[in-house]
């Protein structure tokens, strides 16, 4: 059975990320299975992802993905905080429906090289007037990945010319050893 895999970082684009279209279901164990026989899988994926998008510290710097596949709950991505790595795992668990969770988020090394990297990506990209408007939602929709030295754009952004203008702004960023654009664009 093929799960779905939801990536972050689309929440003002479109109201439930990008999602791969694939069959999964989700079975409800224990009392609440008398009255629910099945959870639409649509409605776990919004749980899950409701619950990570509220995490107090996931930021611009962090991305986080899942997967689901029966009760199973994937988590994946990179994080600046193993707290946040931590976290991700412990609110997904209480989720109704949830009855395992695989912690695969990496957590990026400490690095104040690569904080000066992180802080100059953002500035150059989100300082650009027409990536702009990416900066003014709460979680911005390209996130920023920088593990030693090496930029990862990933999330969704509207449009094709969107999409090239972050990576031409990210090889700009000074200190930058590599630029690897995940960038996906919005249906």
């Amino acid at each position: 059975m093929k799960g779905k895999v939801v990536l972050f970082g689309l929440l003002c684009l479109r109201g439930l990320g990008l999602v791969a279209q694939a069959p999964v279901s989700a079975a409800v164990t224990g009392p609440a299975a008398k009255a629910v026989m099945n959870i639409p899988n649509s409605w776990l994926e919004r749980e899950v992802r409701h619950e990570l998008v509220m995490l107090p510290y996931y930021s611009v710097f962090d991305h986080l993905a899942f997967q689901v596949q029966g009760g199973t709950v994937t988590l994946s991505g990179e994080v600046t905080r193993p707290t946040l790595k931590d976290d991700a795992e412990r609110v997904v668990r209480r989720i109704e429906g949830v009855e395992r969770v695989v912690n695969k988020i990496h957590v990026l090394p400490l690095s104040p090289f690569d904080d000066q990297i992180r802080i100059a990506a953002y500035r150059t990209i989100y300082g650009t007037p027409a990536l702009n408007r990416y900066g003014h939602q709460a979680i911005p929709p390209i996130h920023i990945i920088v593990e030693n030295g090496r930029i990862t754009l990933e999330g969704v952004v509207a449009n094709e010319s969107d999409r090239n203008l972050a990576y031409v702004k990210a090889l700009e960023v000074p200190g930058a050893f590599s630029v690897t654009n995940h960038l996906t664009i919005a249906n």
